[in-house]
């Protein structure tokens, strides 16, 4: 335990390294007192990402004072906390932002659609870096019959394909629950079936002293010493089971259709099963679960109307993320649990024509943050006027993933050898946003 009467110049050194990163005194006090108590449970975090972009002007960032080409249809509404107004889509959260910590002018350094950044907190010029998921999984296990990292999003090309491990290692890679992943999870039925997937297992065994320097093939290693554990588990199974809730808890997350872009007669079904499923997950031990709700790319183009699209869209994913919180709130989880939602950049604040739309603004975004023992009820950063960037201090990706390092216990000062051998650190600015921890 750290005695502040008695602190030696190591801790002393030490201490002040982690308050030049962020990591302030009041948040280390914080958590020696938890750790005085009674053992709490490993945090987690639900990391949801609204992919392609939305518009921080429409939904978090109103300017109802800058010109008709700026500021957009959508009136501005005030929120629980007072002096903060969100626009009209999103009365619910606009009514627990008192329970909510609002970023705004997050600066990304790419301006499309590769989600590096959004992942792993680094551009793709940075090289190879592994998704923080991964990085959770290698460096702070949870409980160990459970997927440390689980991604709730379907593999896409490898060109667009952004929650890799690299030389995390490919054992520290997402679970993903679809197609063969799901069946591999269904109840033994048999002691054949069993003897089966033992010889399954087995068969590895040969084939991994043949090609034991693949990477990919090493990572079977973790693999085969707990799937069976896995195979077997009832509360593996039931994690991942949604038939086991009920249709009240379902119905609360919300459902309806939303129109992308340019195409205002095709509808699709909002699903709001990954935010249940998620709460599921880190409820059952998972430290890292990852999805994507919606399609947010909203340009301009002969037929395209961001505001129709804004106005089926936003109010899903306001319902969705609501109840997702108030689940958590309602079985204790919100210390336990950081939910983070955002998108990979903002849209421009001049809105384009022929549309109306917006196009892709990596100056200024929003990110809002729940629970997790951080710090709520506050707005950290401000745009100017025309939510063009933010006005001094803007907060990066690097940042924001410091900050879901530091709440799930990952030493901001680690580093891990990459593909050569040389350590890496897990980020290039290790700082995480202080107000939160403050």
């Amino acid at each position: 335990m750290l005695s502040i009467g008695h602190m030696n110049r190591r801790e002393f050194v030490r201490v002040g390294a982690l308050g030049a990163a962020g990591v302030t005194l009041p948040w280390l006090l914080r958590q020696e007192a938890k750790a005085s108590g009674t053992p709490t449970r490993p945090k987690s975090v639900i990391y949801v990402v609204l992919d392609g972009g939305p518009s921080h002007i429409d939904m978090w960032d109103p300017k109802p004072d800058a010109p008709a080409e700026i500021r957009g249809p959508f009136n501005p509404i005030a929120t629980s906390l007072p002096g903060v107004r969100f626009t009209e889509l999103m009365p619910l959260q606009a009514r627990m932002m008192d329970r909510l910590a609002l970023l705004r002018g997050v600066q990304s350094v790419e301006n499309d659609h590769f989600l590096s950044e959004v992942y792993s907190g680094l551009p793709r010029t940075s090289g190879k870096r592994p998704a923080f998921g991964s990085v959770v999984s290698k460096l702070a296990r949870g409980q160990a019959l459970m997927p440390p990292y689980v991604s709730l999003n379907r593999p896409t090309t490898d060109q667009f394909e952004f929650e890799k491990p690299y030389y995390a290692g490919s054992d520290h890679a997402p679970f993903r629950p679809f197609g063969d992943a799901v069946d591999d999870l269904a109840p033994v039925k048999s002691l054949d079936t069993l003897s089966d997937r033992k010889a399954l297992l087995k068969s590895f065994d040969t084939l991994r002293r043949d090609i034991d320097r693949v990477d990919s093939i090493r990572g079977m290693d973790k693999f085969q010493a707990q799937a069976l554990d896995i195979i077997t588990s009832p509360k593996v199974r039931e994690a991942f089971d949604l038939s086991k809730e009920s249709p009240k808890t379902i119905a609360s997350y919300g459902s309806g259709k939303y129109t992308h872009q340019t195409a205002k007669d095709i509808y699709y079904g909002w699903n709001a099963k990954p935010f249940i499923l998620a709460r599921r997950l880190v409820e059952a031990g998972v430290r890292v679960v990852t999805l994507r709700a919606g399609e947010w790319d909203h340009h301009s183009g002969p037929t395209a109307d961001i505001f129709h699209a804004l106005k089926h869209i936003v109010p899903l994913m306001d319902r969705s993320v609501c109840a997702l919180i108030e689940d958590l709130e309602s079985r204790g989880l919100s210390d336990d649990v950081l939910v983070v939602v955002l998108g990979e950049f903002g849209r421009t604040p001049k809105i384009t024509q022929p549309g109306p739309g917006r196009e892709h603004w990596a100056d200024a975004g929003c990110a809002v943050f729940y629970g997790g023992g951080l710090k709520m009820g506050q707005v950290i950063g401000e745009t100017d006027g025309r939510g063009e960037r933010a006005k001094s201090g803007a907060t990066s990706f690097q940042n924001v993933i410091a900050t879901i390092y530091s709440v799930l216990g990952i030493d901001l000062e680690t580093t891990l050898p990459d593909f050569t051998g040389r350590p890496q650190f897990l980020l290039d600015d290790n700082k995480p946003i202080k107000e939160l921890l403050d």
